[in-house]
């Protein structure tokens, strides 16, 4: 049954999706019922999932190579969350795209998406995880698409510009692994990987396939395509594309991480830099927007920091890292019911509005309370206050980095681990400020051109349970975190390969409230002496209001990514004319070696005109600019890559 329910868990959203696609071309409320039915059968199925720990699904032949998934603690957790974040962005979806276009096309996308995620998931091998994550990625392309206008269609370029390089990278990182740890099978990955005697080429293998799914969960330097994706894409879509997707690319990060390099320090220090840059950075251009789900996508960015610098510390820790496992995977799960929360009600606040920008939909939230209440408990959570459980996981976080500066210290110094662990704290206020300012500007301040906010129906109840259920989840995880995170953290340990905890960890001790009222008190000097000060200003008719301050040369993906990938795209396509022009004439040579006979010429009928010519030559190039040419260079790559797999 757990075999059964592996695959089940993959195949059924796909079928589904053809179903759905199928009835919508007729009926788009059933369509509607059906997608809906899809997602909670997912649900079950991941329910009962739980059931079979250990279960697993060889599938030998399949796709060349034979897929593999596998079923512990930490991927059931993922499955669970995965099916739970789907079904209920499903909920809200049929009143957001209530008179959108294309929602055939979105829905059938959107079950592609769920099943190539519950493959990523649940797979047990590298190369199971890589063909599921570029079905994933492709799928969620067309959710970057959706609207078609010109700022959605640049977003999406982007989007599927670093998945496919991403893609590429990965897979020649996954070739090298497996070349030199000789299998791909994340069980047997730690022991192959510390037997490797050459480290420099297992730190490439590493880093090509970190490059993949870096890009997908948006660390830096790889992050320039988050903020415009999740800006464009439909609140549904940017809702699991920031809860589910993004730690699609975690998971990958955790595989190369916990497995590849299993306890490796330096490796560790690597991931715990870029870890740092990403939760600074997110939060800098989080302080700065002045656009609903701009700053949400920068939160994003920022709080996967947050889990990438529990990464780091758990190589960096070793055997103690018990604490950053802990705190690696509680804001994972944290995160992604935060930002479910967060995406939908900014769907909501779009759909009546029209509008995201801070200055435009400015009060609207005012006597709207179950909104305010939802978005508060989520702001609260996502900034680490006290009795939510986004304090639970960033507690821990913090602790990993003040063990490991204890232990420095007892070896004789702490280098600059207590920067690390301030730069932490500072992003914590930094997440504070600008959450402070969403809900200050949405639900508390009045609008300047003192218009009302419009009363009545403005949520459905599908959306209200829901909304209400998820924060309502968020303060008991955060209230009974002894009897609910420690448990899902205990149970997904071993994948991470972290051990129990020696000691239950007493998060309301004063030790522990210091981190969060220092991060508190920070947050409080950002708002009012940075976002109320400097990024907000009188308009003619002297009303203060949101303005954009960030620095127009600062915009990393119009100054240095498109330019360079455009220059790379020139000089690839110049090797290409250069290949091309040493292919036409070997084969022009290899003719004239062959066929000995001497070019003809025809005279031409008096009623022809070659324009300045005489004569019309015959002979002409045999490759061109034909079909022949694209076959020939697919075919010598082939015969060098089988050519090279022989050799090995």
């Amino acid at each position: 049954m757990g075999s059964f329910l592996l695959i089940f868990l993959v195949l059924f959203p796909m079928a589904g999706a053809i179903v759905s696609y199928i009835t919508g071309r007729n009926h788009k409320s059933a369509r509607d019922w059906v997608v809906l039915a899809v997602t909670v059968v997912e649900l079950f199925g991941a329910l009962m999932l739980v059931n079979f720990p250990g279960a697993s699904l060889q599938l030998e032949g399949v796709c060349g190579l034979g897929i593999s998934f596998q079923a512990d603690g930490f991927r059931m957790v993922m499955a669970l969350l995965t099916a739970a974040v789907w079904m209920m962005t499903t909920l809200p979806s049929k009143s957001y795209f209530a008179h959108a276009r294309n929602r055939n096309r979105y829905y059938f996308f959107l079950l592609l998406a769920l099943g190539s995620t519950m493959g990523i998931f649940l797979s047990a091998d590298l190369y199971t995880t890589f063909i599921f994550f570029e079905m994933m990625s492709f799928a969620s392309y067309v959710w970057v698409v959706q609207e078609e206008t010109p700022e959605a269609i640049r977003a999406s370029k982007s989007y599927l510009t670093i998945g496919v390089l991403g893609g590429l990278v990965t897979l020649m990182g996954i070739f090298l692994l497996y070349h030199l740890a000789g299998t791909l099978q994340m069980d047997a990955l730690r022991d192959a990987c510390l037997a490797v005697a050459d480290r420099g080429m297992l730190y490439a293998a590493g880093g090509c396939i970190l490059f993949g799914f870096a890009a997908k969960a948006g660390m830096f330097p790889l992050h320039f395509w988050m903020p415009n994706s999740y800006t464009q894409a439909p609140a549904p879509a940017t809702a699991l594309l920031s809860a589910v997707l993004s730690k699609a690319g975690i998971f990958g990060v955790l595989v190369v991480s916990c497995d590849v390099f299993f306890r490796d320090a330096d490796w560790g220090m690597l991931i715990l830099i870029l870890g740092v840059v990403t939760m600074l950075l997110g939060a800098i251009l989080g302080i700065f927007s002045i656009n609903l789900k701009r700053t949400l996508a920068c939160s994003s960015m920022s709080q996967i920091g947050f889990i990438l610098v529990g990464v780091g510390m758990q190589g960096l820790l070793g055997a103690h890292n018990q604490t950053a496992v802990y705190g690696t995977v509680l804001h994972m799960i944290n995160h992604s019911l935060i930002k479910l929360i967060l995406f939908v009600v900014a769907g909501v606040i779009f759909t009546k509005t029209g509008s995201l920008d801070l200055n435009e939909i400015r009060g609207w939230g005012r006597g709207k309370p179950l909104l305010m209440v939802v978005f508060l408990m989520a702001a609260v959570g996502v900034g680490g206050i006290p009795l939510w459980s986004g304090y639970i996981s960033k507690t821990l976080l913090h602790e990993s980095i003040v063990e490991y500066i204890e232990i420095l210290e007892q070896q004789g110094g702490a280098g600059l681990m207590p920067a690390v662990e301030w730069l932490f704290l500072i992003a914590g206020g930094m997440t504070l400020a600008y959450m402070t300012k969403l809900f200050v500007a949405v639900f508390v301040e009045k609008n300047p051109s003192g218009k009302e906010p419009a009363r009545g129906v403005y949520m459905d109840k599908p959306t209200a349970v829901m909304l209400s259920v998820a924060a309502l989840t968020l303060l008991g995880f955060g209230l009974f975190a002894h009897g609910t995170m420690d448990k899902i953290a205990e149970v997904s340990r071993s994948f991470l390969g972290g051990d129990a905890l020696e000691h239950s960890v007493q998060y309301f001790s004063w030790t522990n409230l210091q981190g969060a009222l220092i991060s508190l008190a920070i947050g409080a000097v950002l708002y009012f002496g940075v976002v109320r000060l400097l990024l907000m200003k009188k308009d003619a008719d002297g009303n203060r209001v949101y303005v954009d301050r960030w620095p127009r040369w600062a915009d990393l993906e119009k100054m240095v990514y498109r330019p360079l990938l455009q220059g790379l795209a020139f000089v690839g396509a110049f090797c290409a004319r250069v290949v091309a022009s040493i292919a036409d004439w070997v084969i022009g040579l290899v003719h004239r070696l062959v066929y000995q006979k001497a070019p003809q010429t025809v005279e031409p009928k008096t009623n022809e005109v070659f324009g300045a010519y005489s004569k019309q030559p015959v002979h002409r190039g045999i490759v061109g600019e034909t079909l022949a040419y694209e076959l020939l260079l697919y075919g010598a790559g082939v015969v060098a890559t089988l050519l090279y797999l022989l050799l090995q």
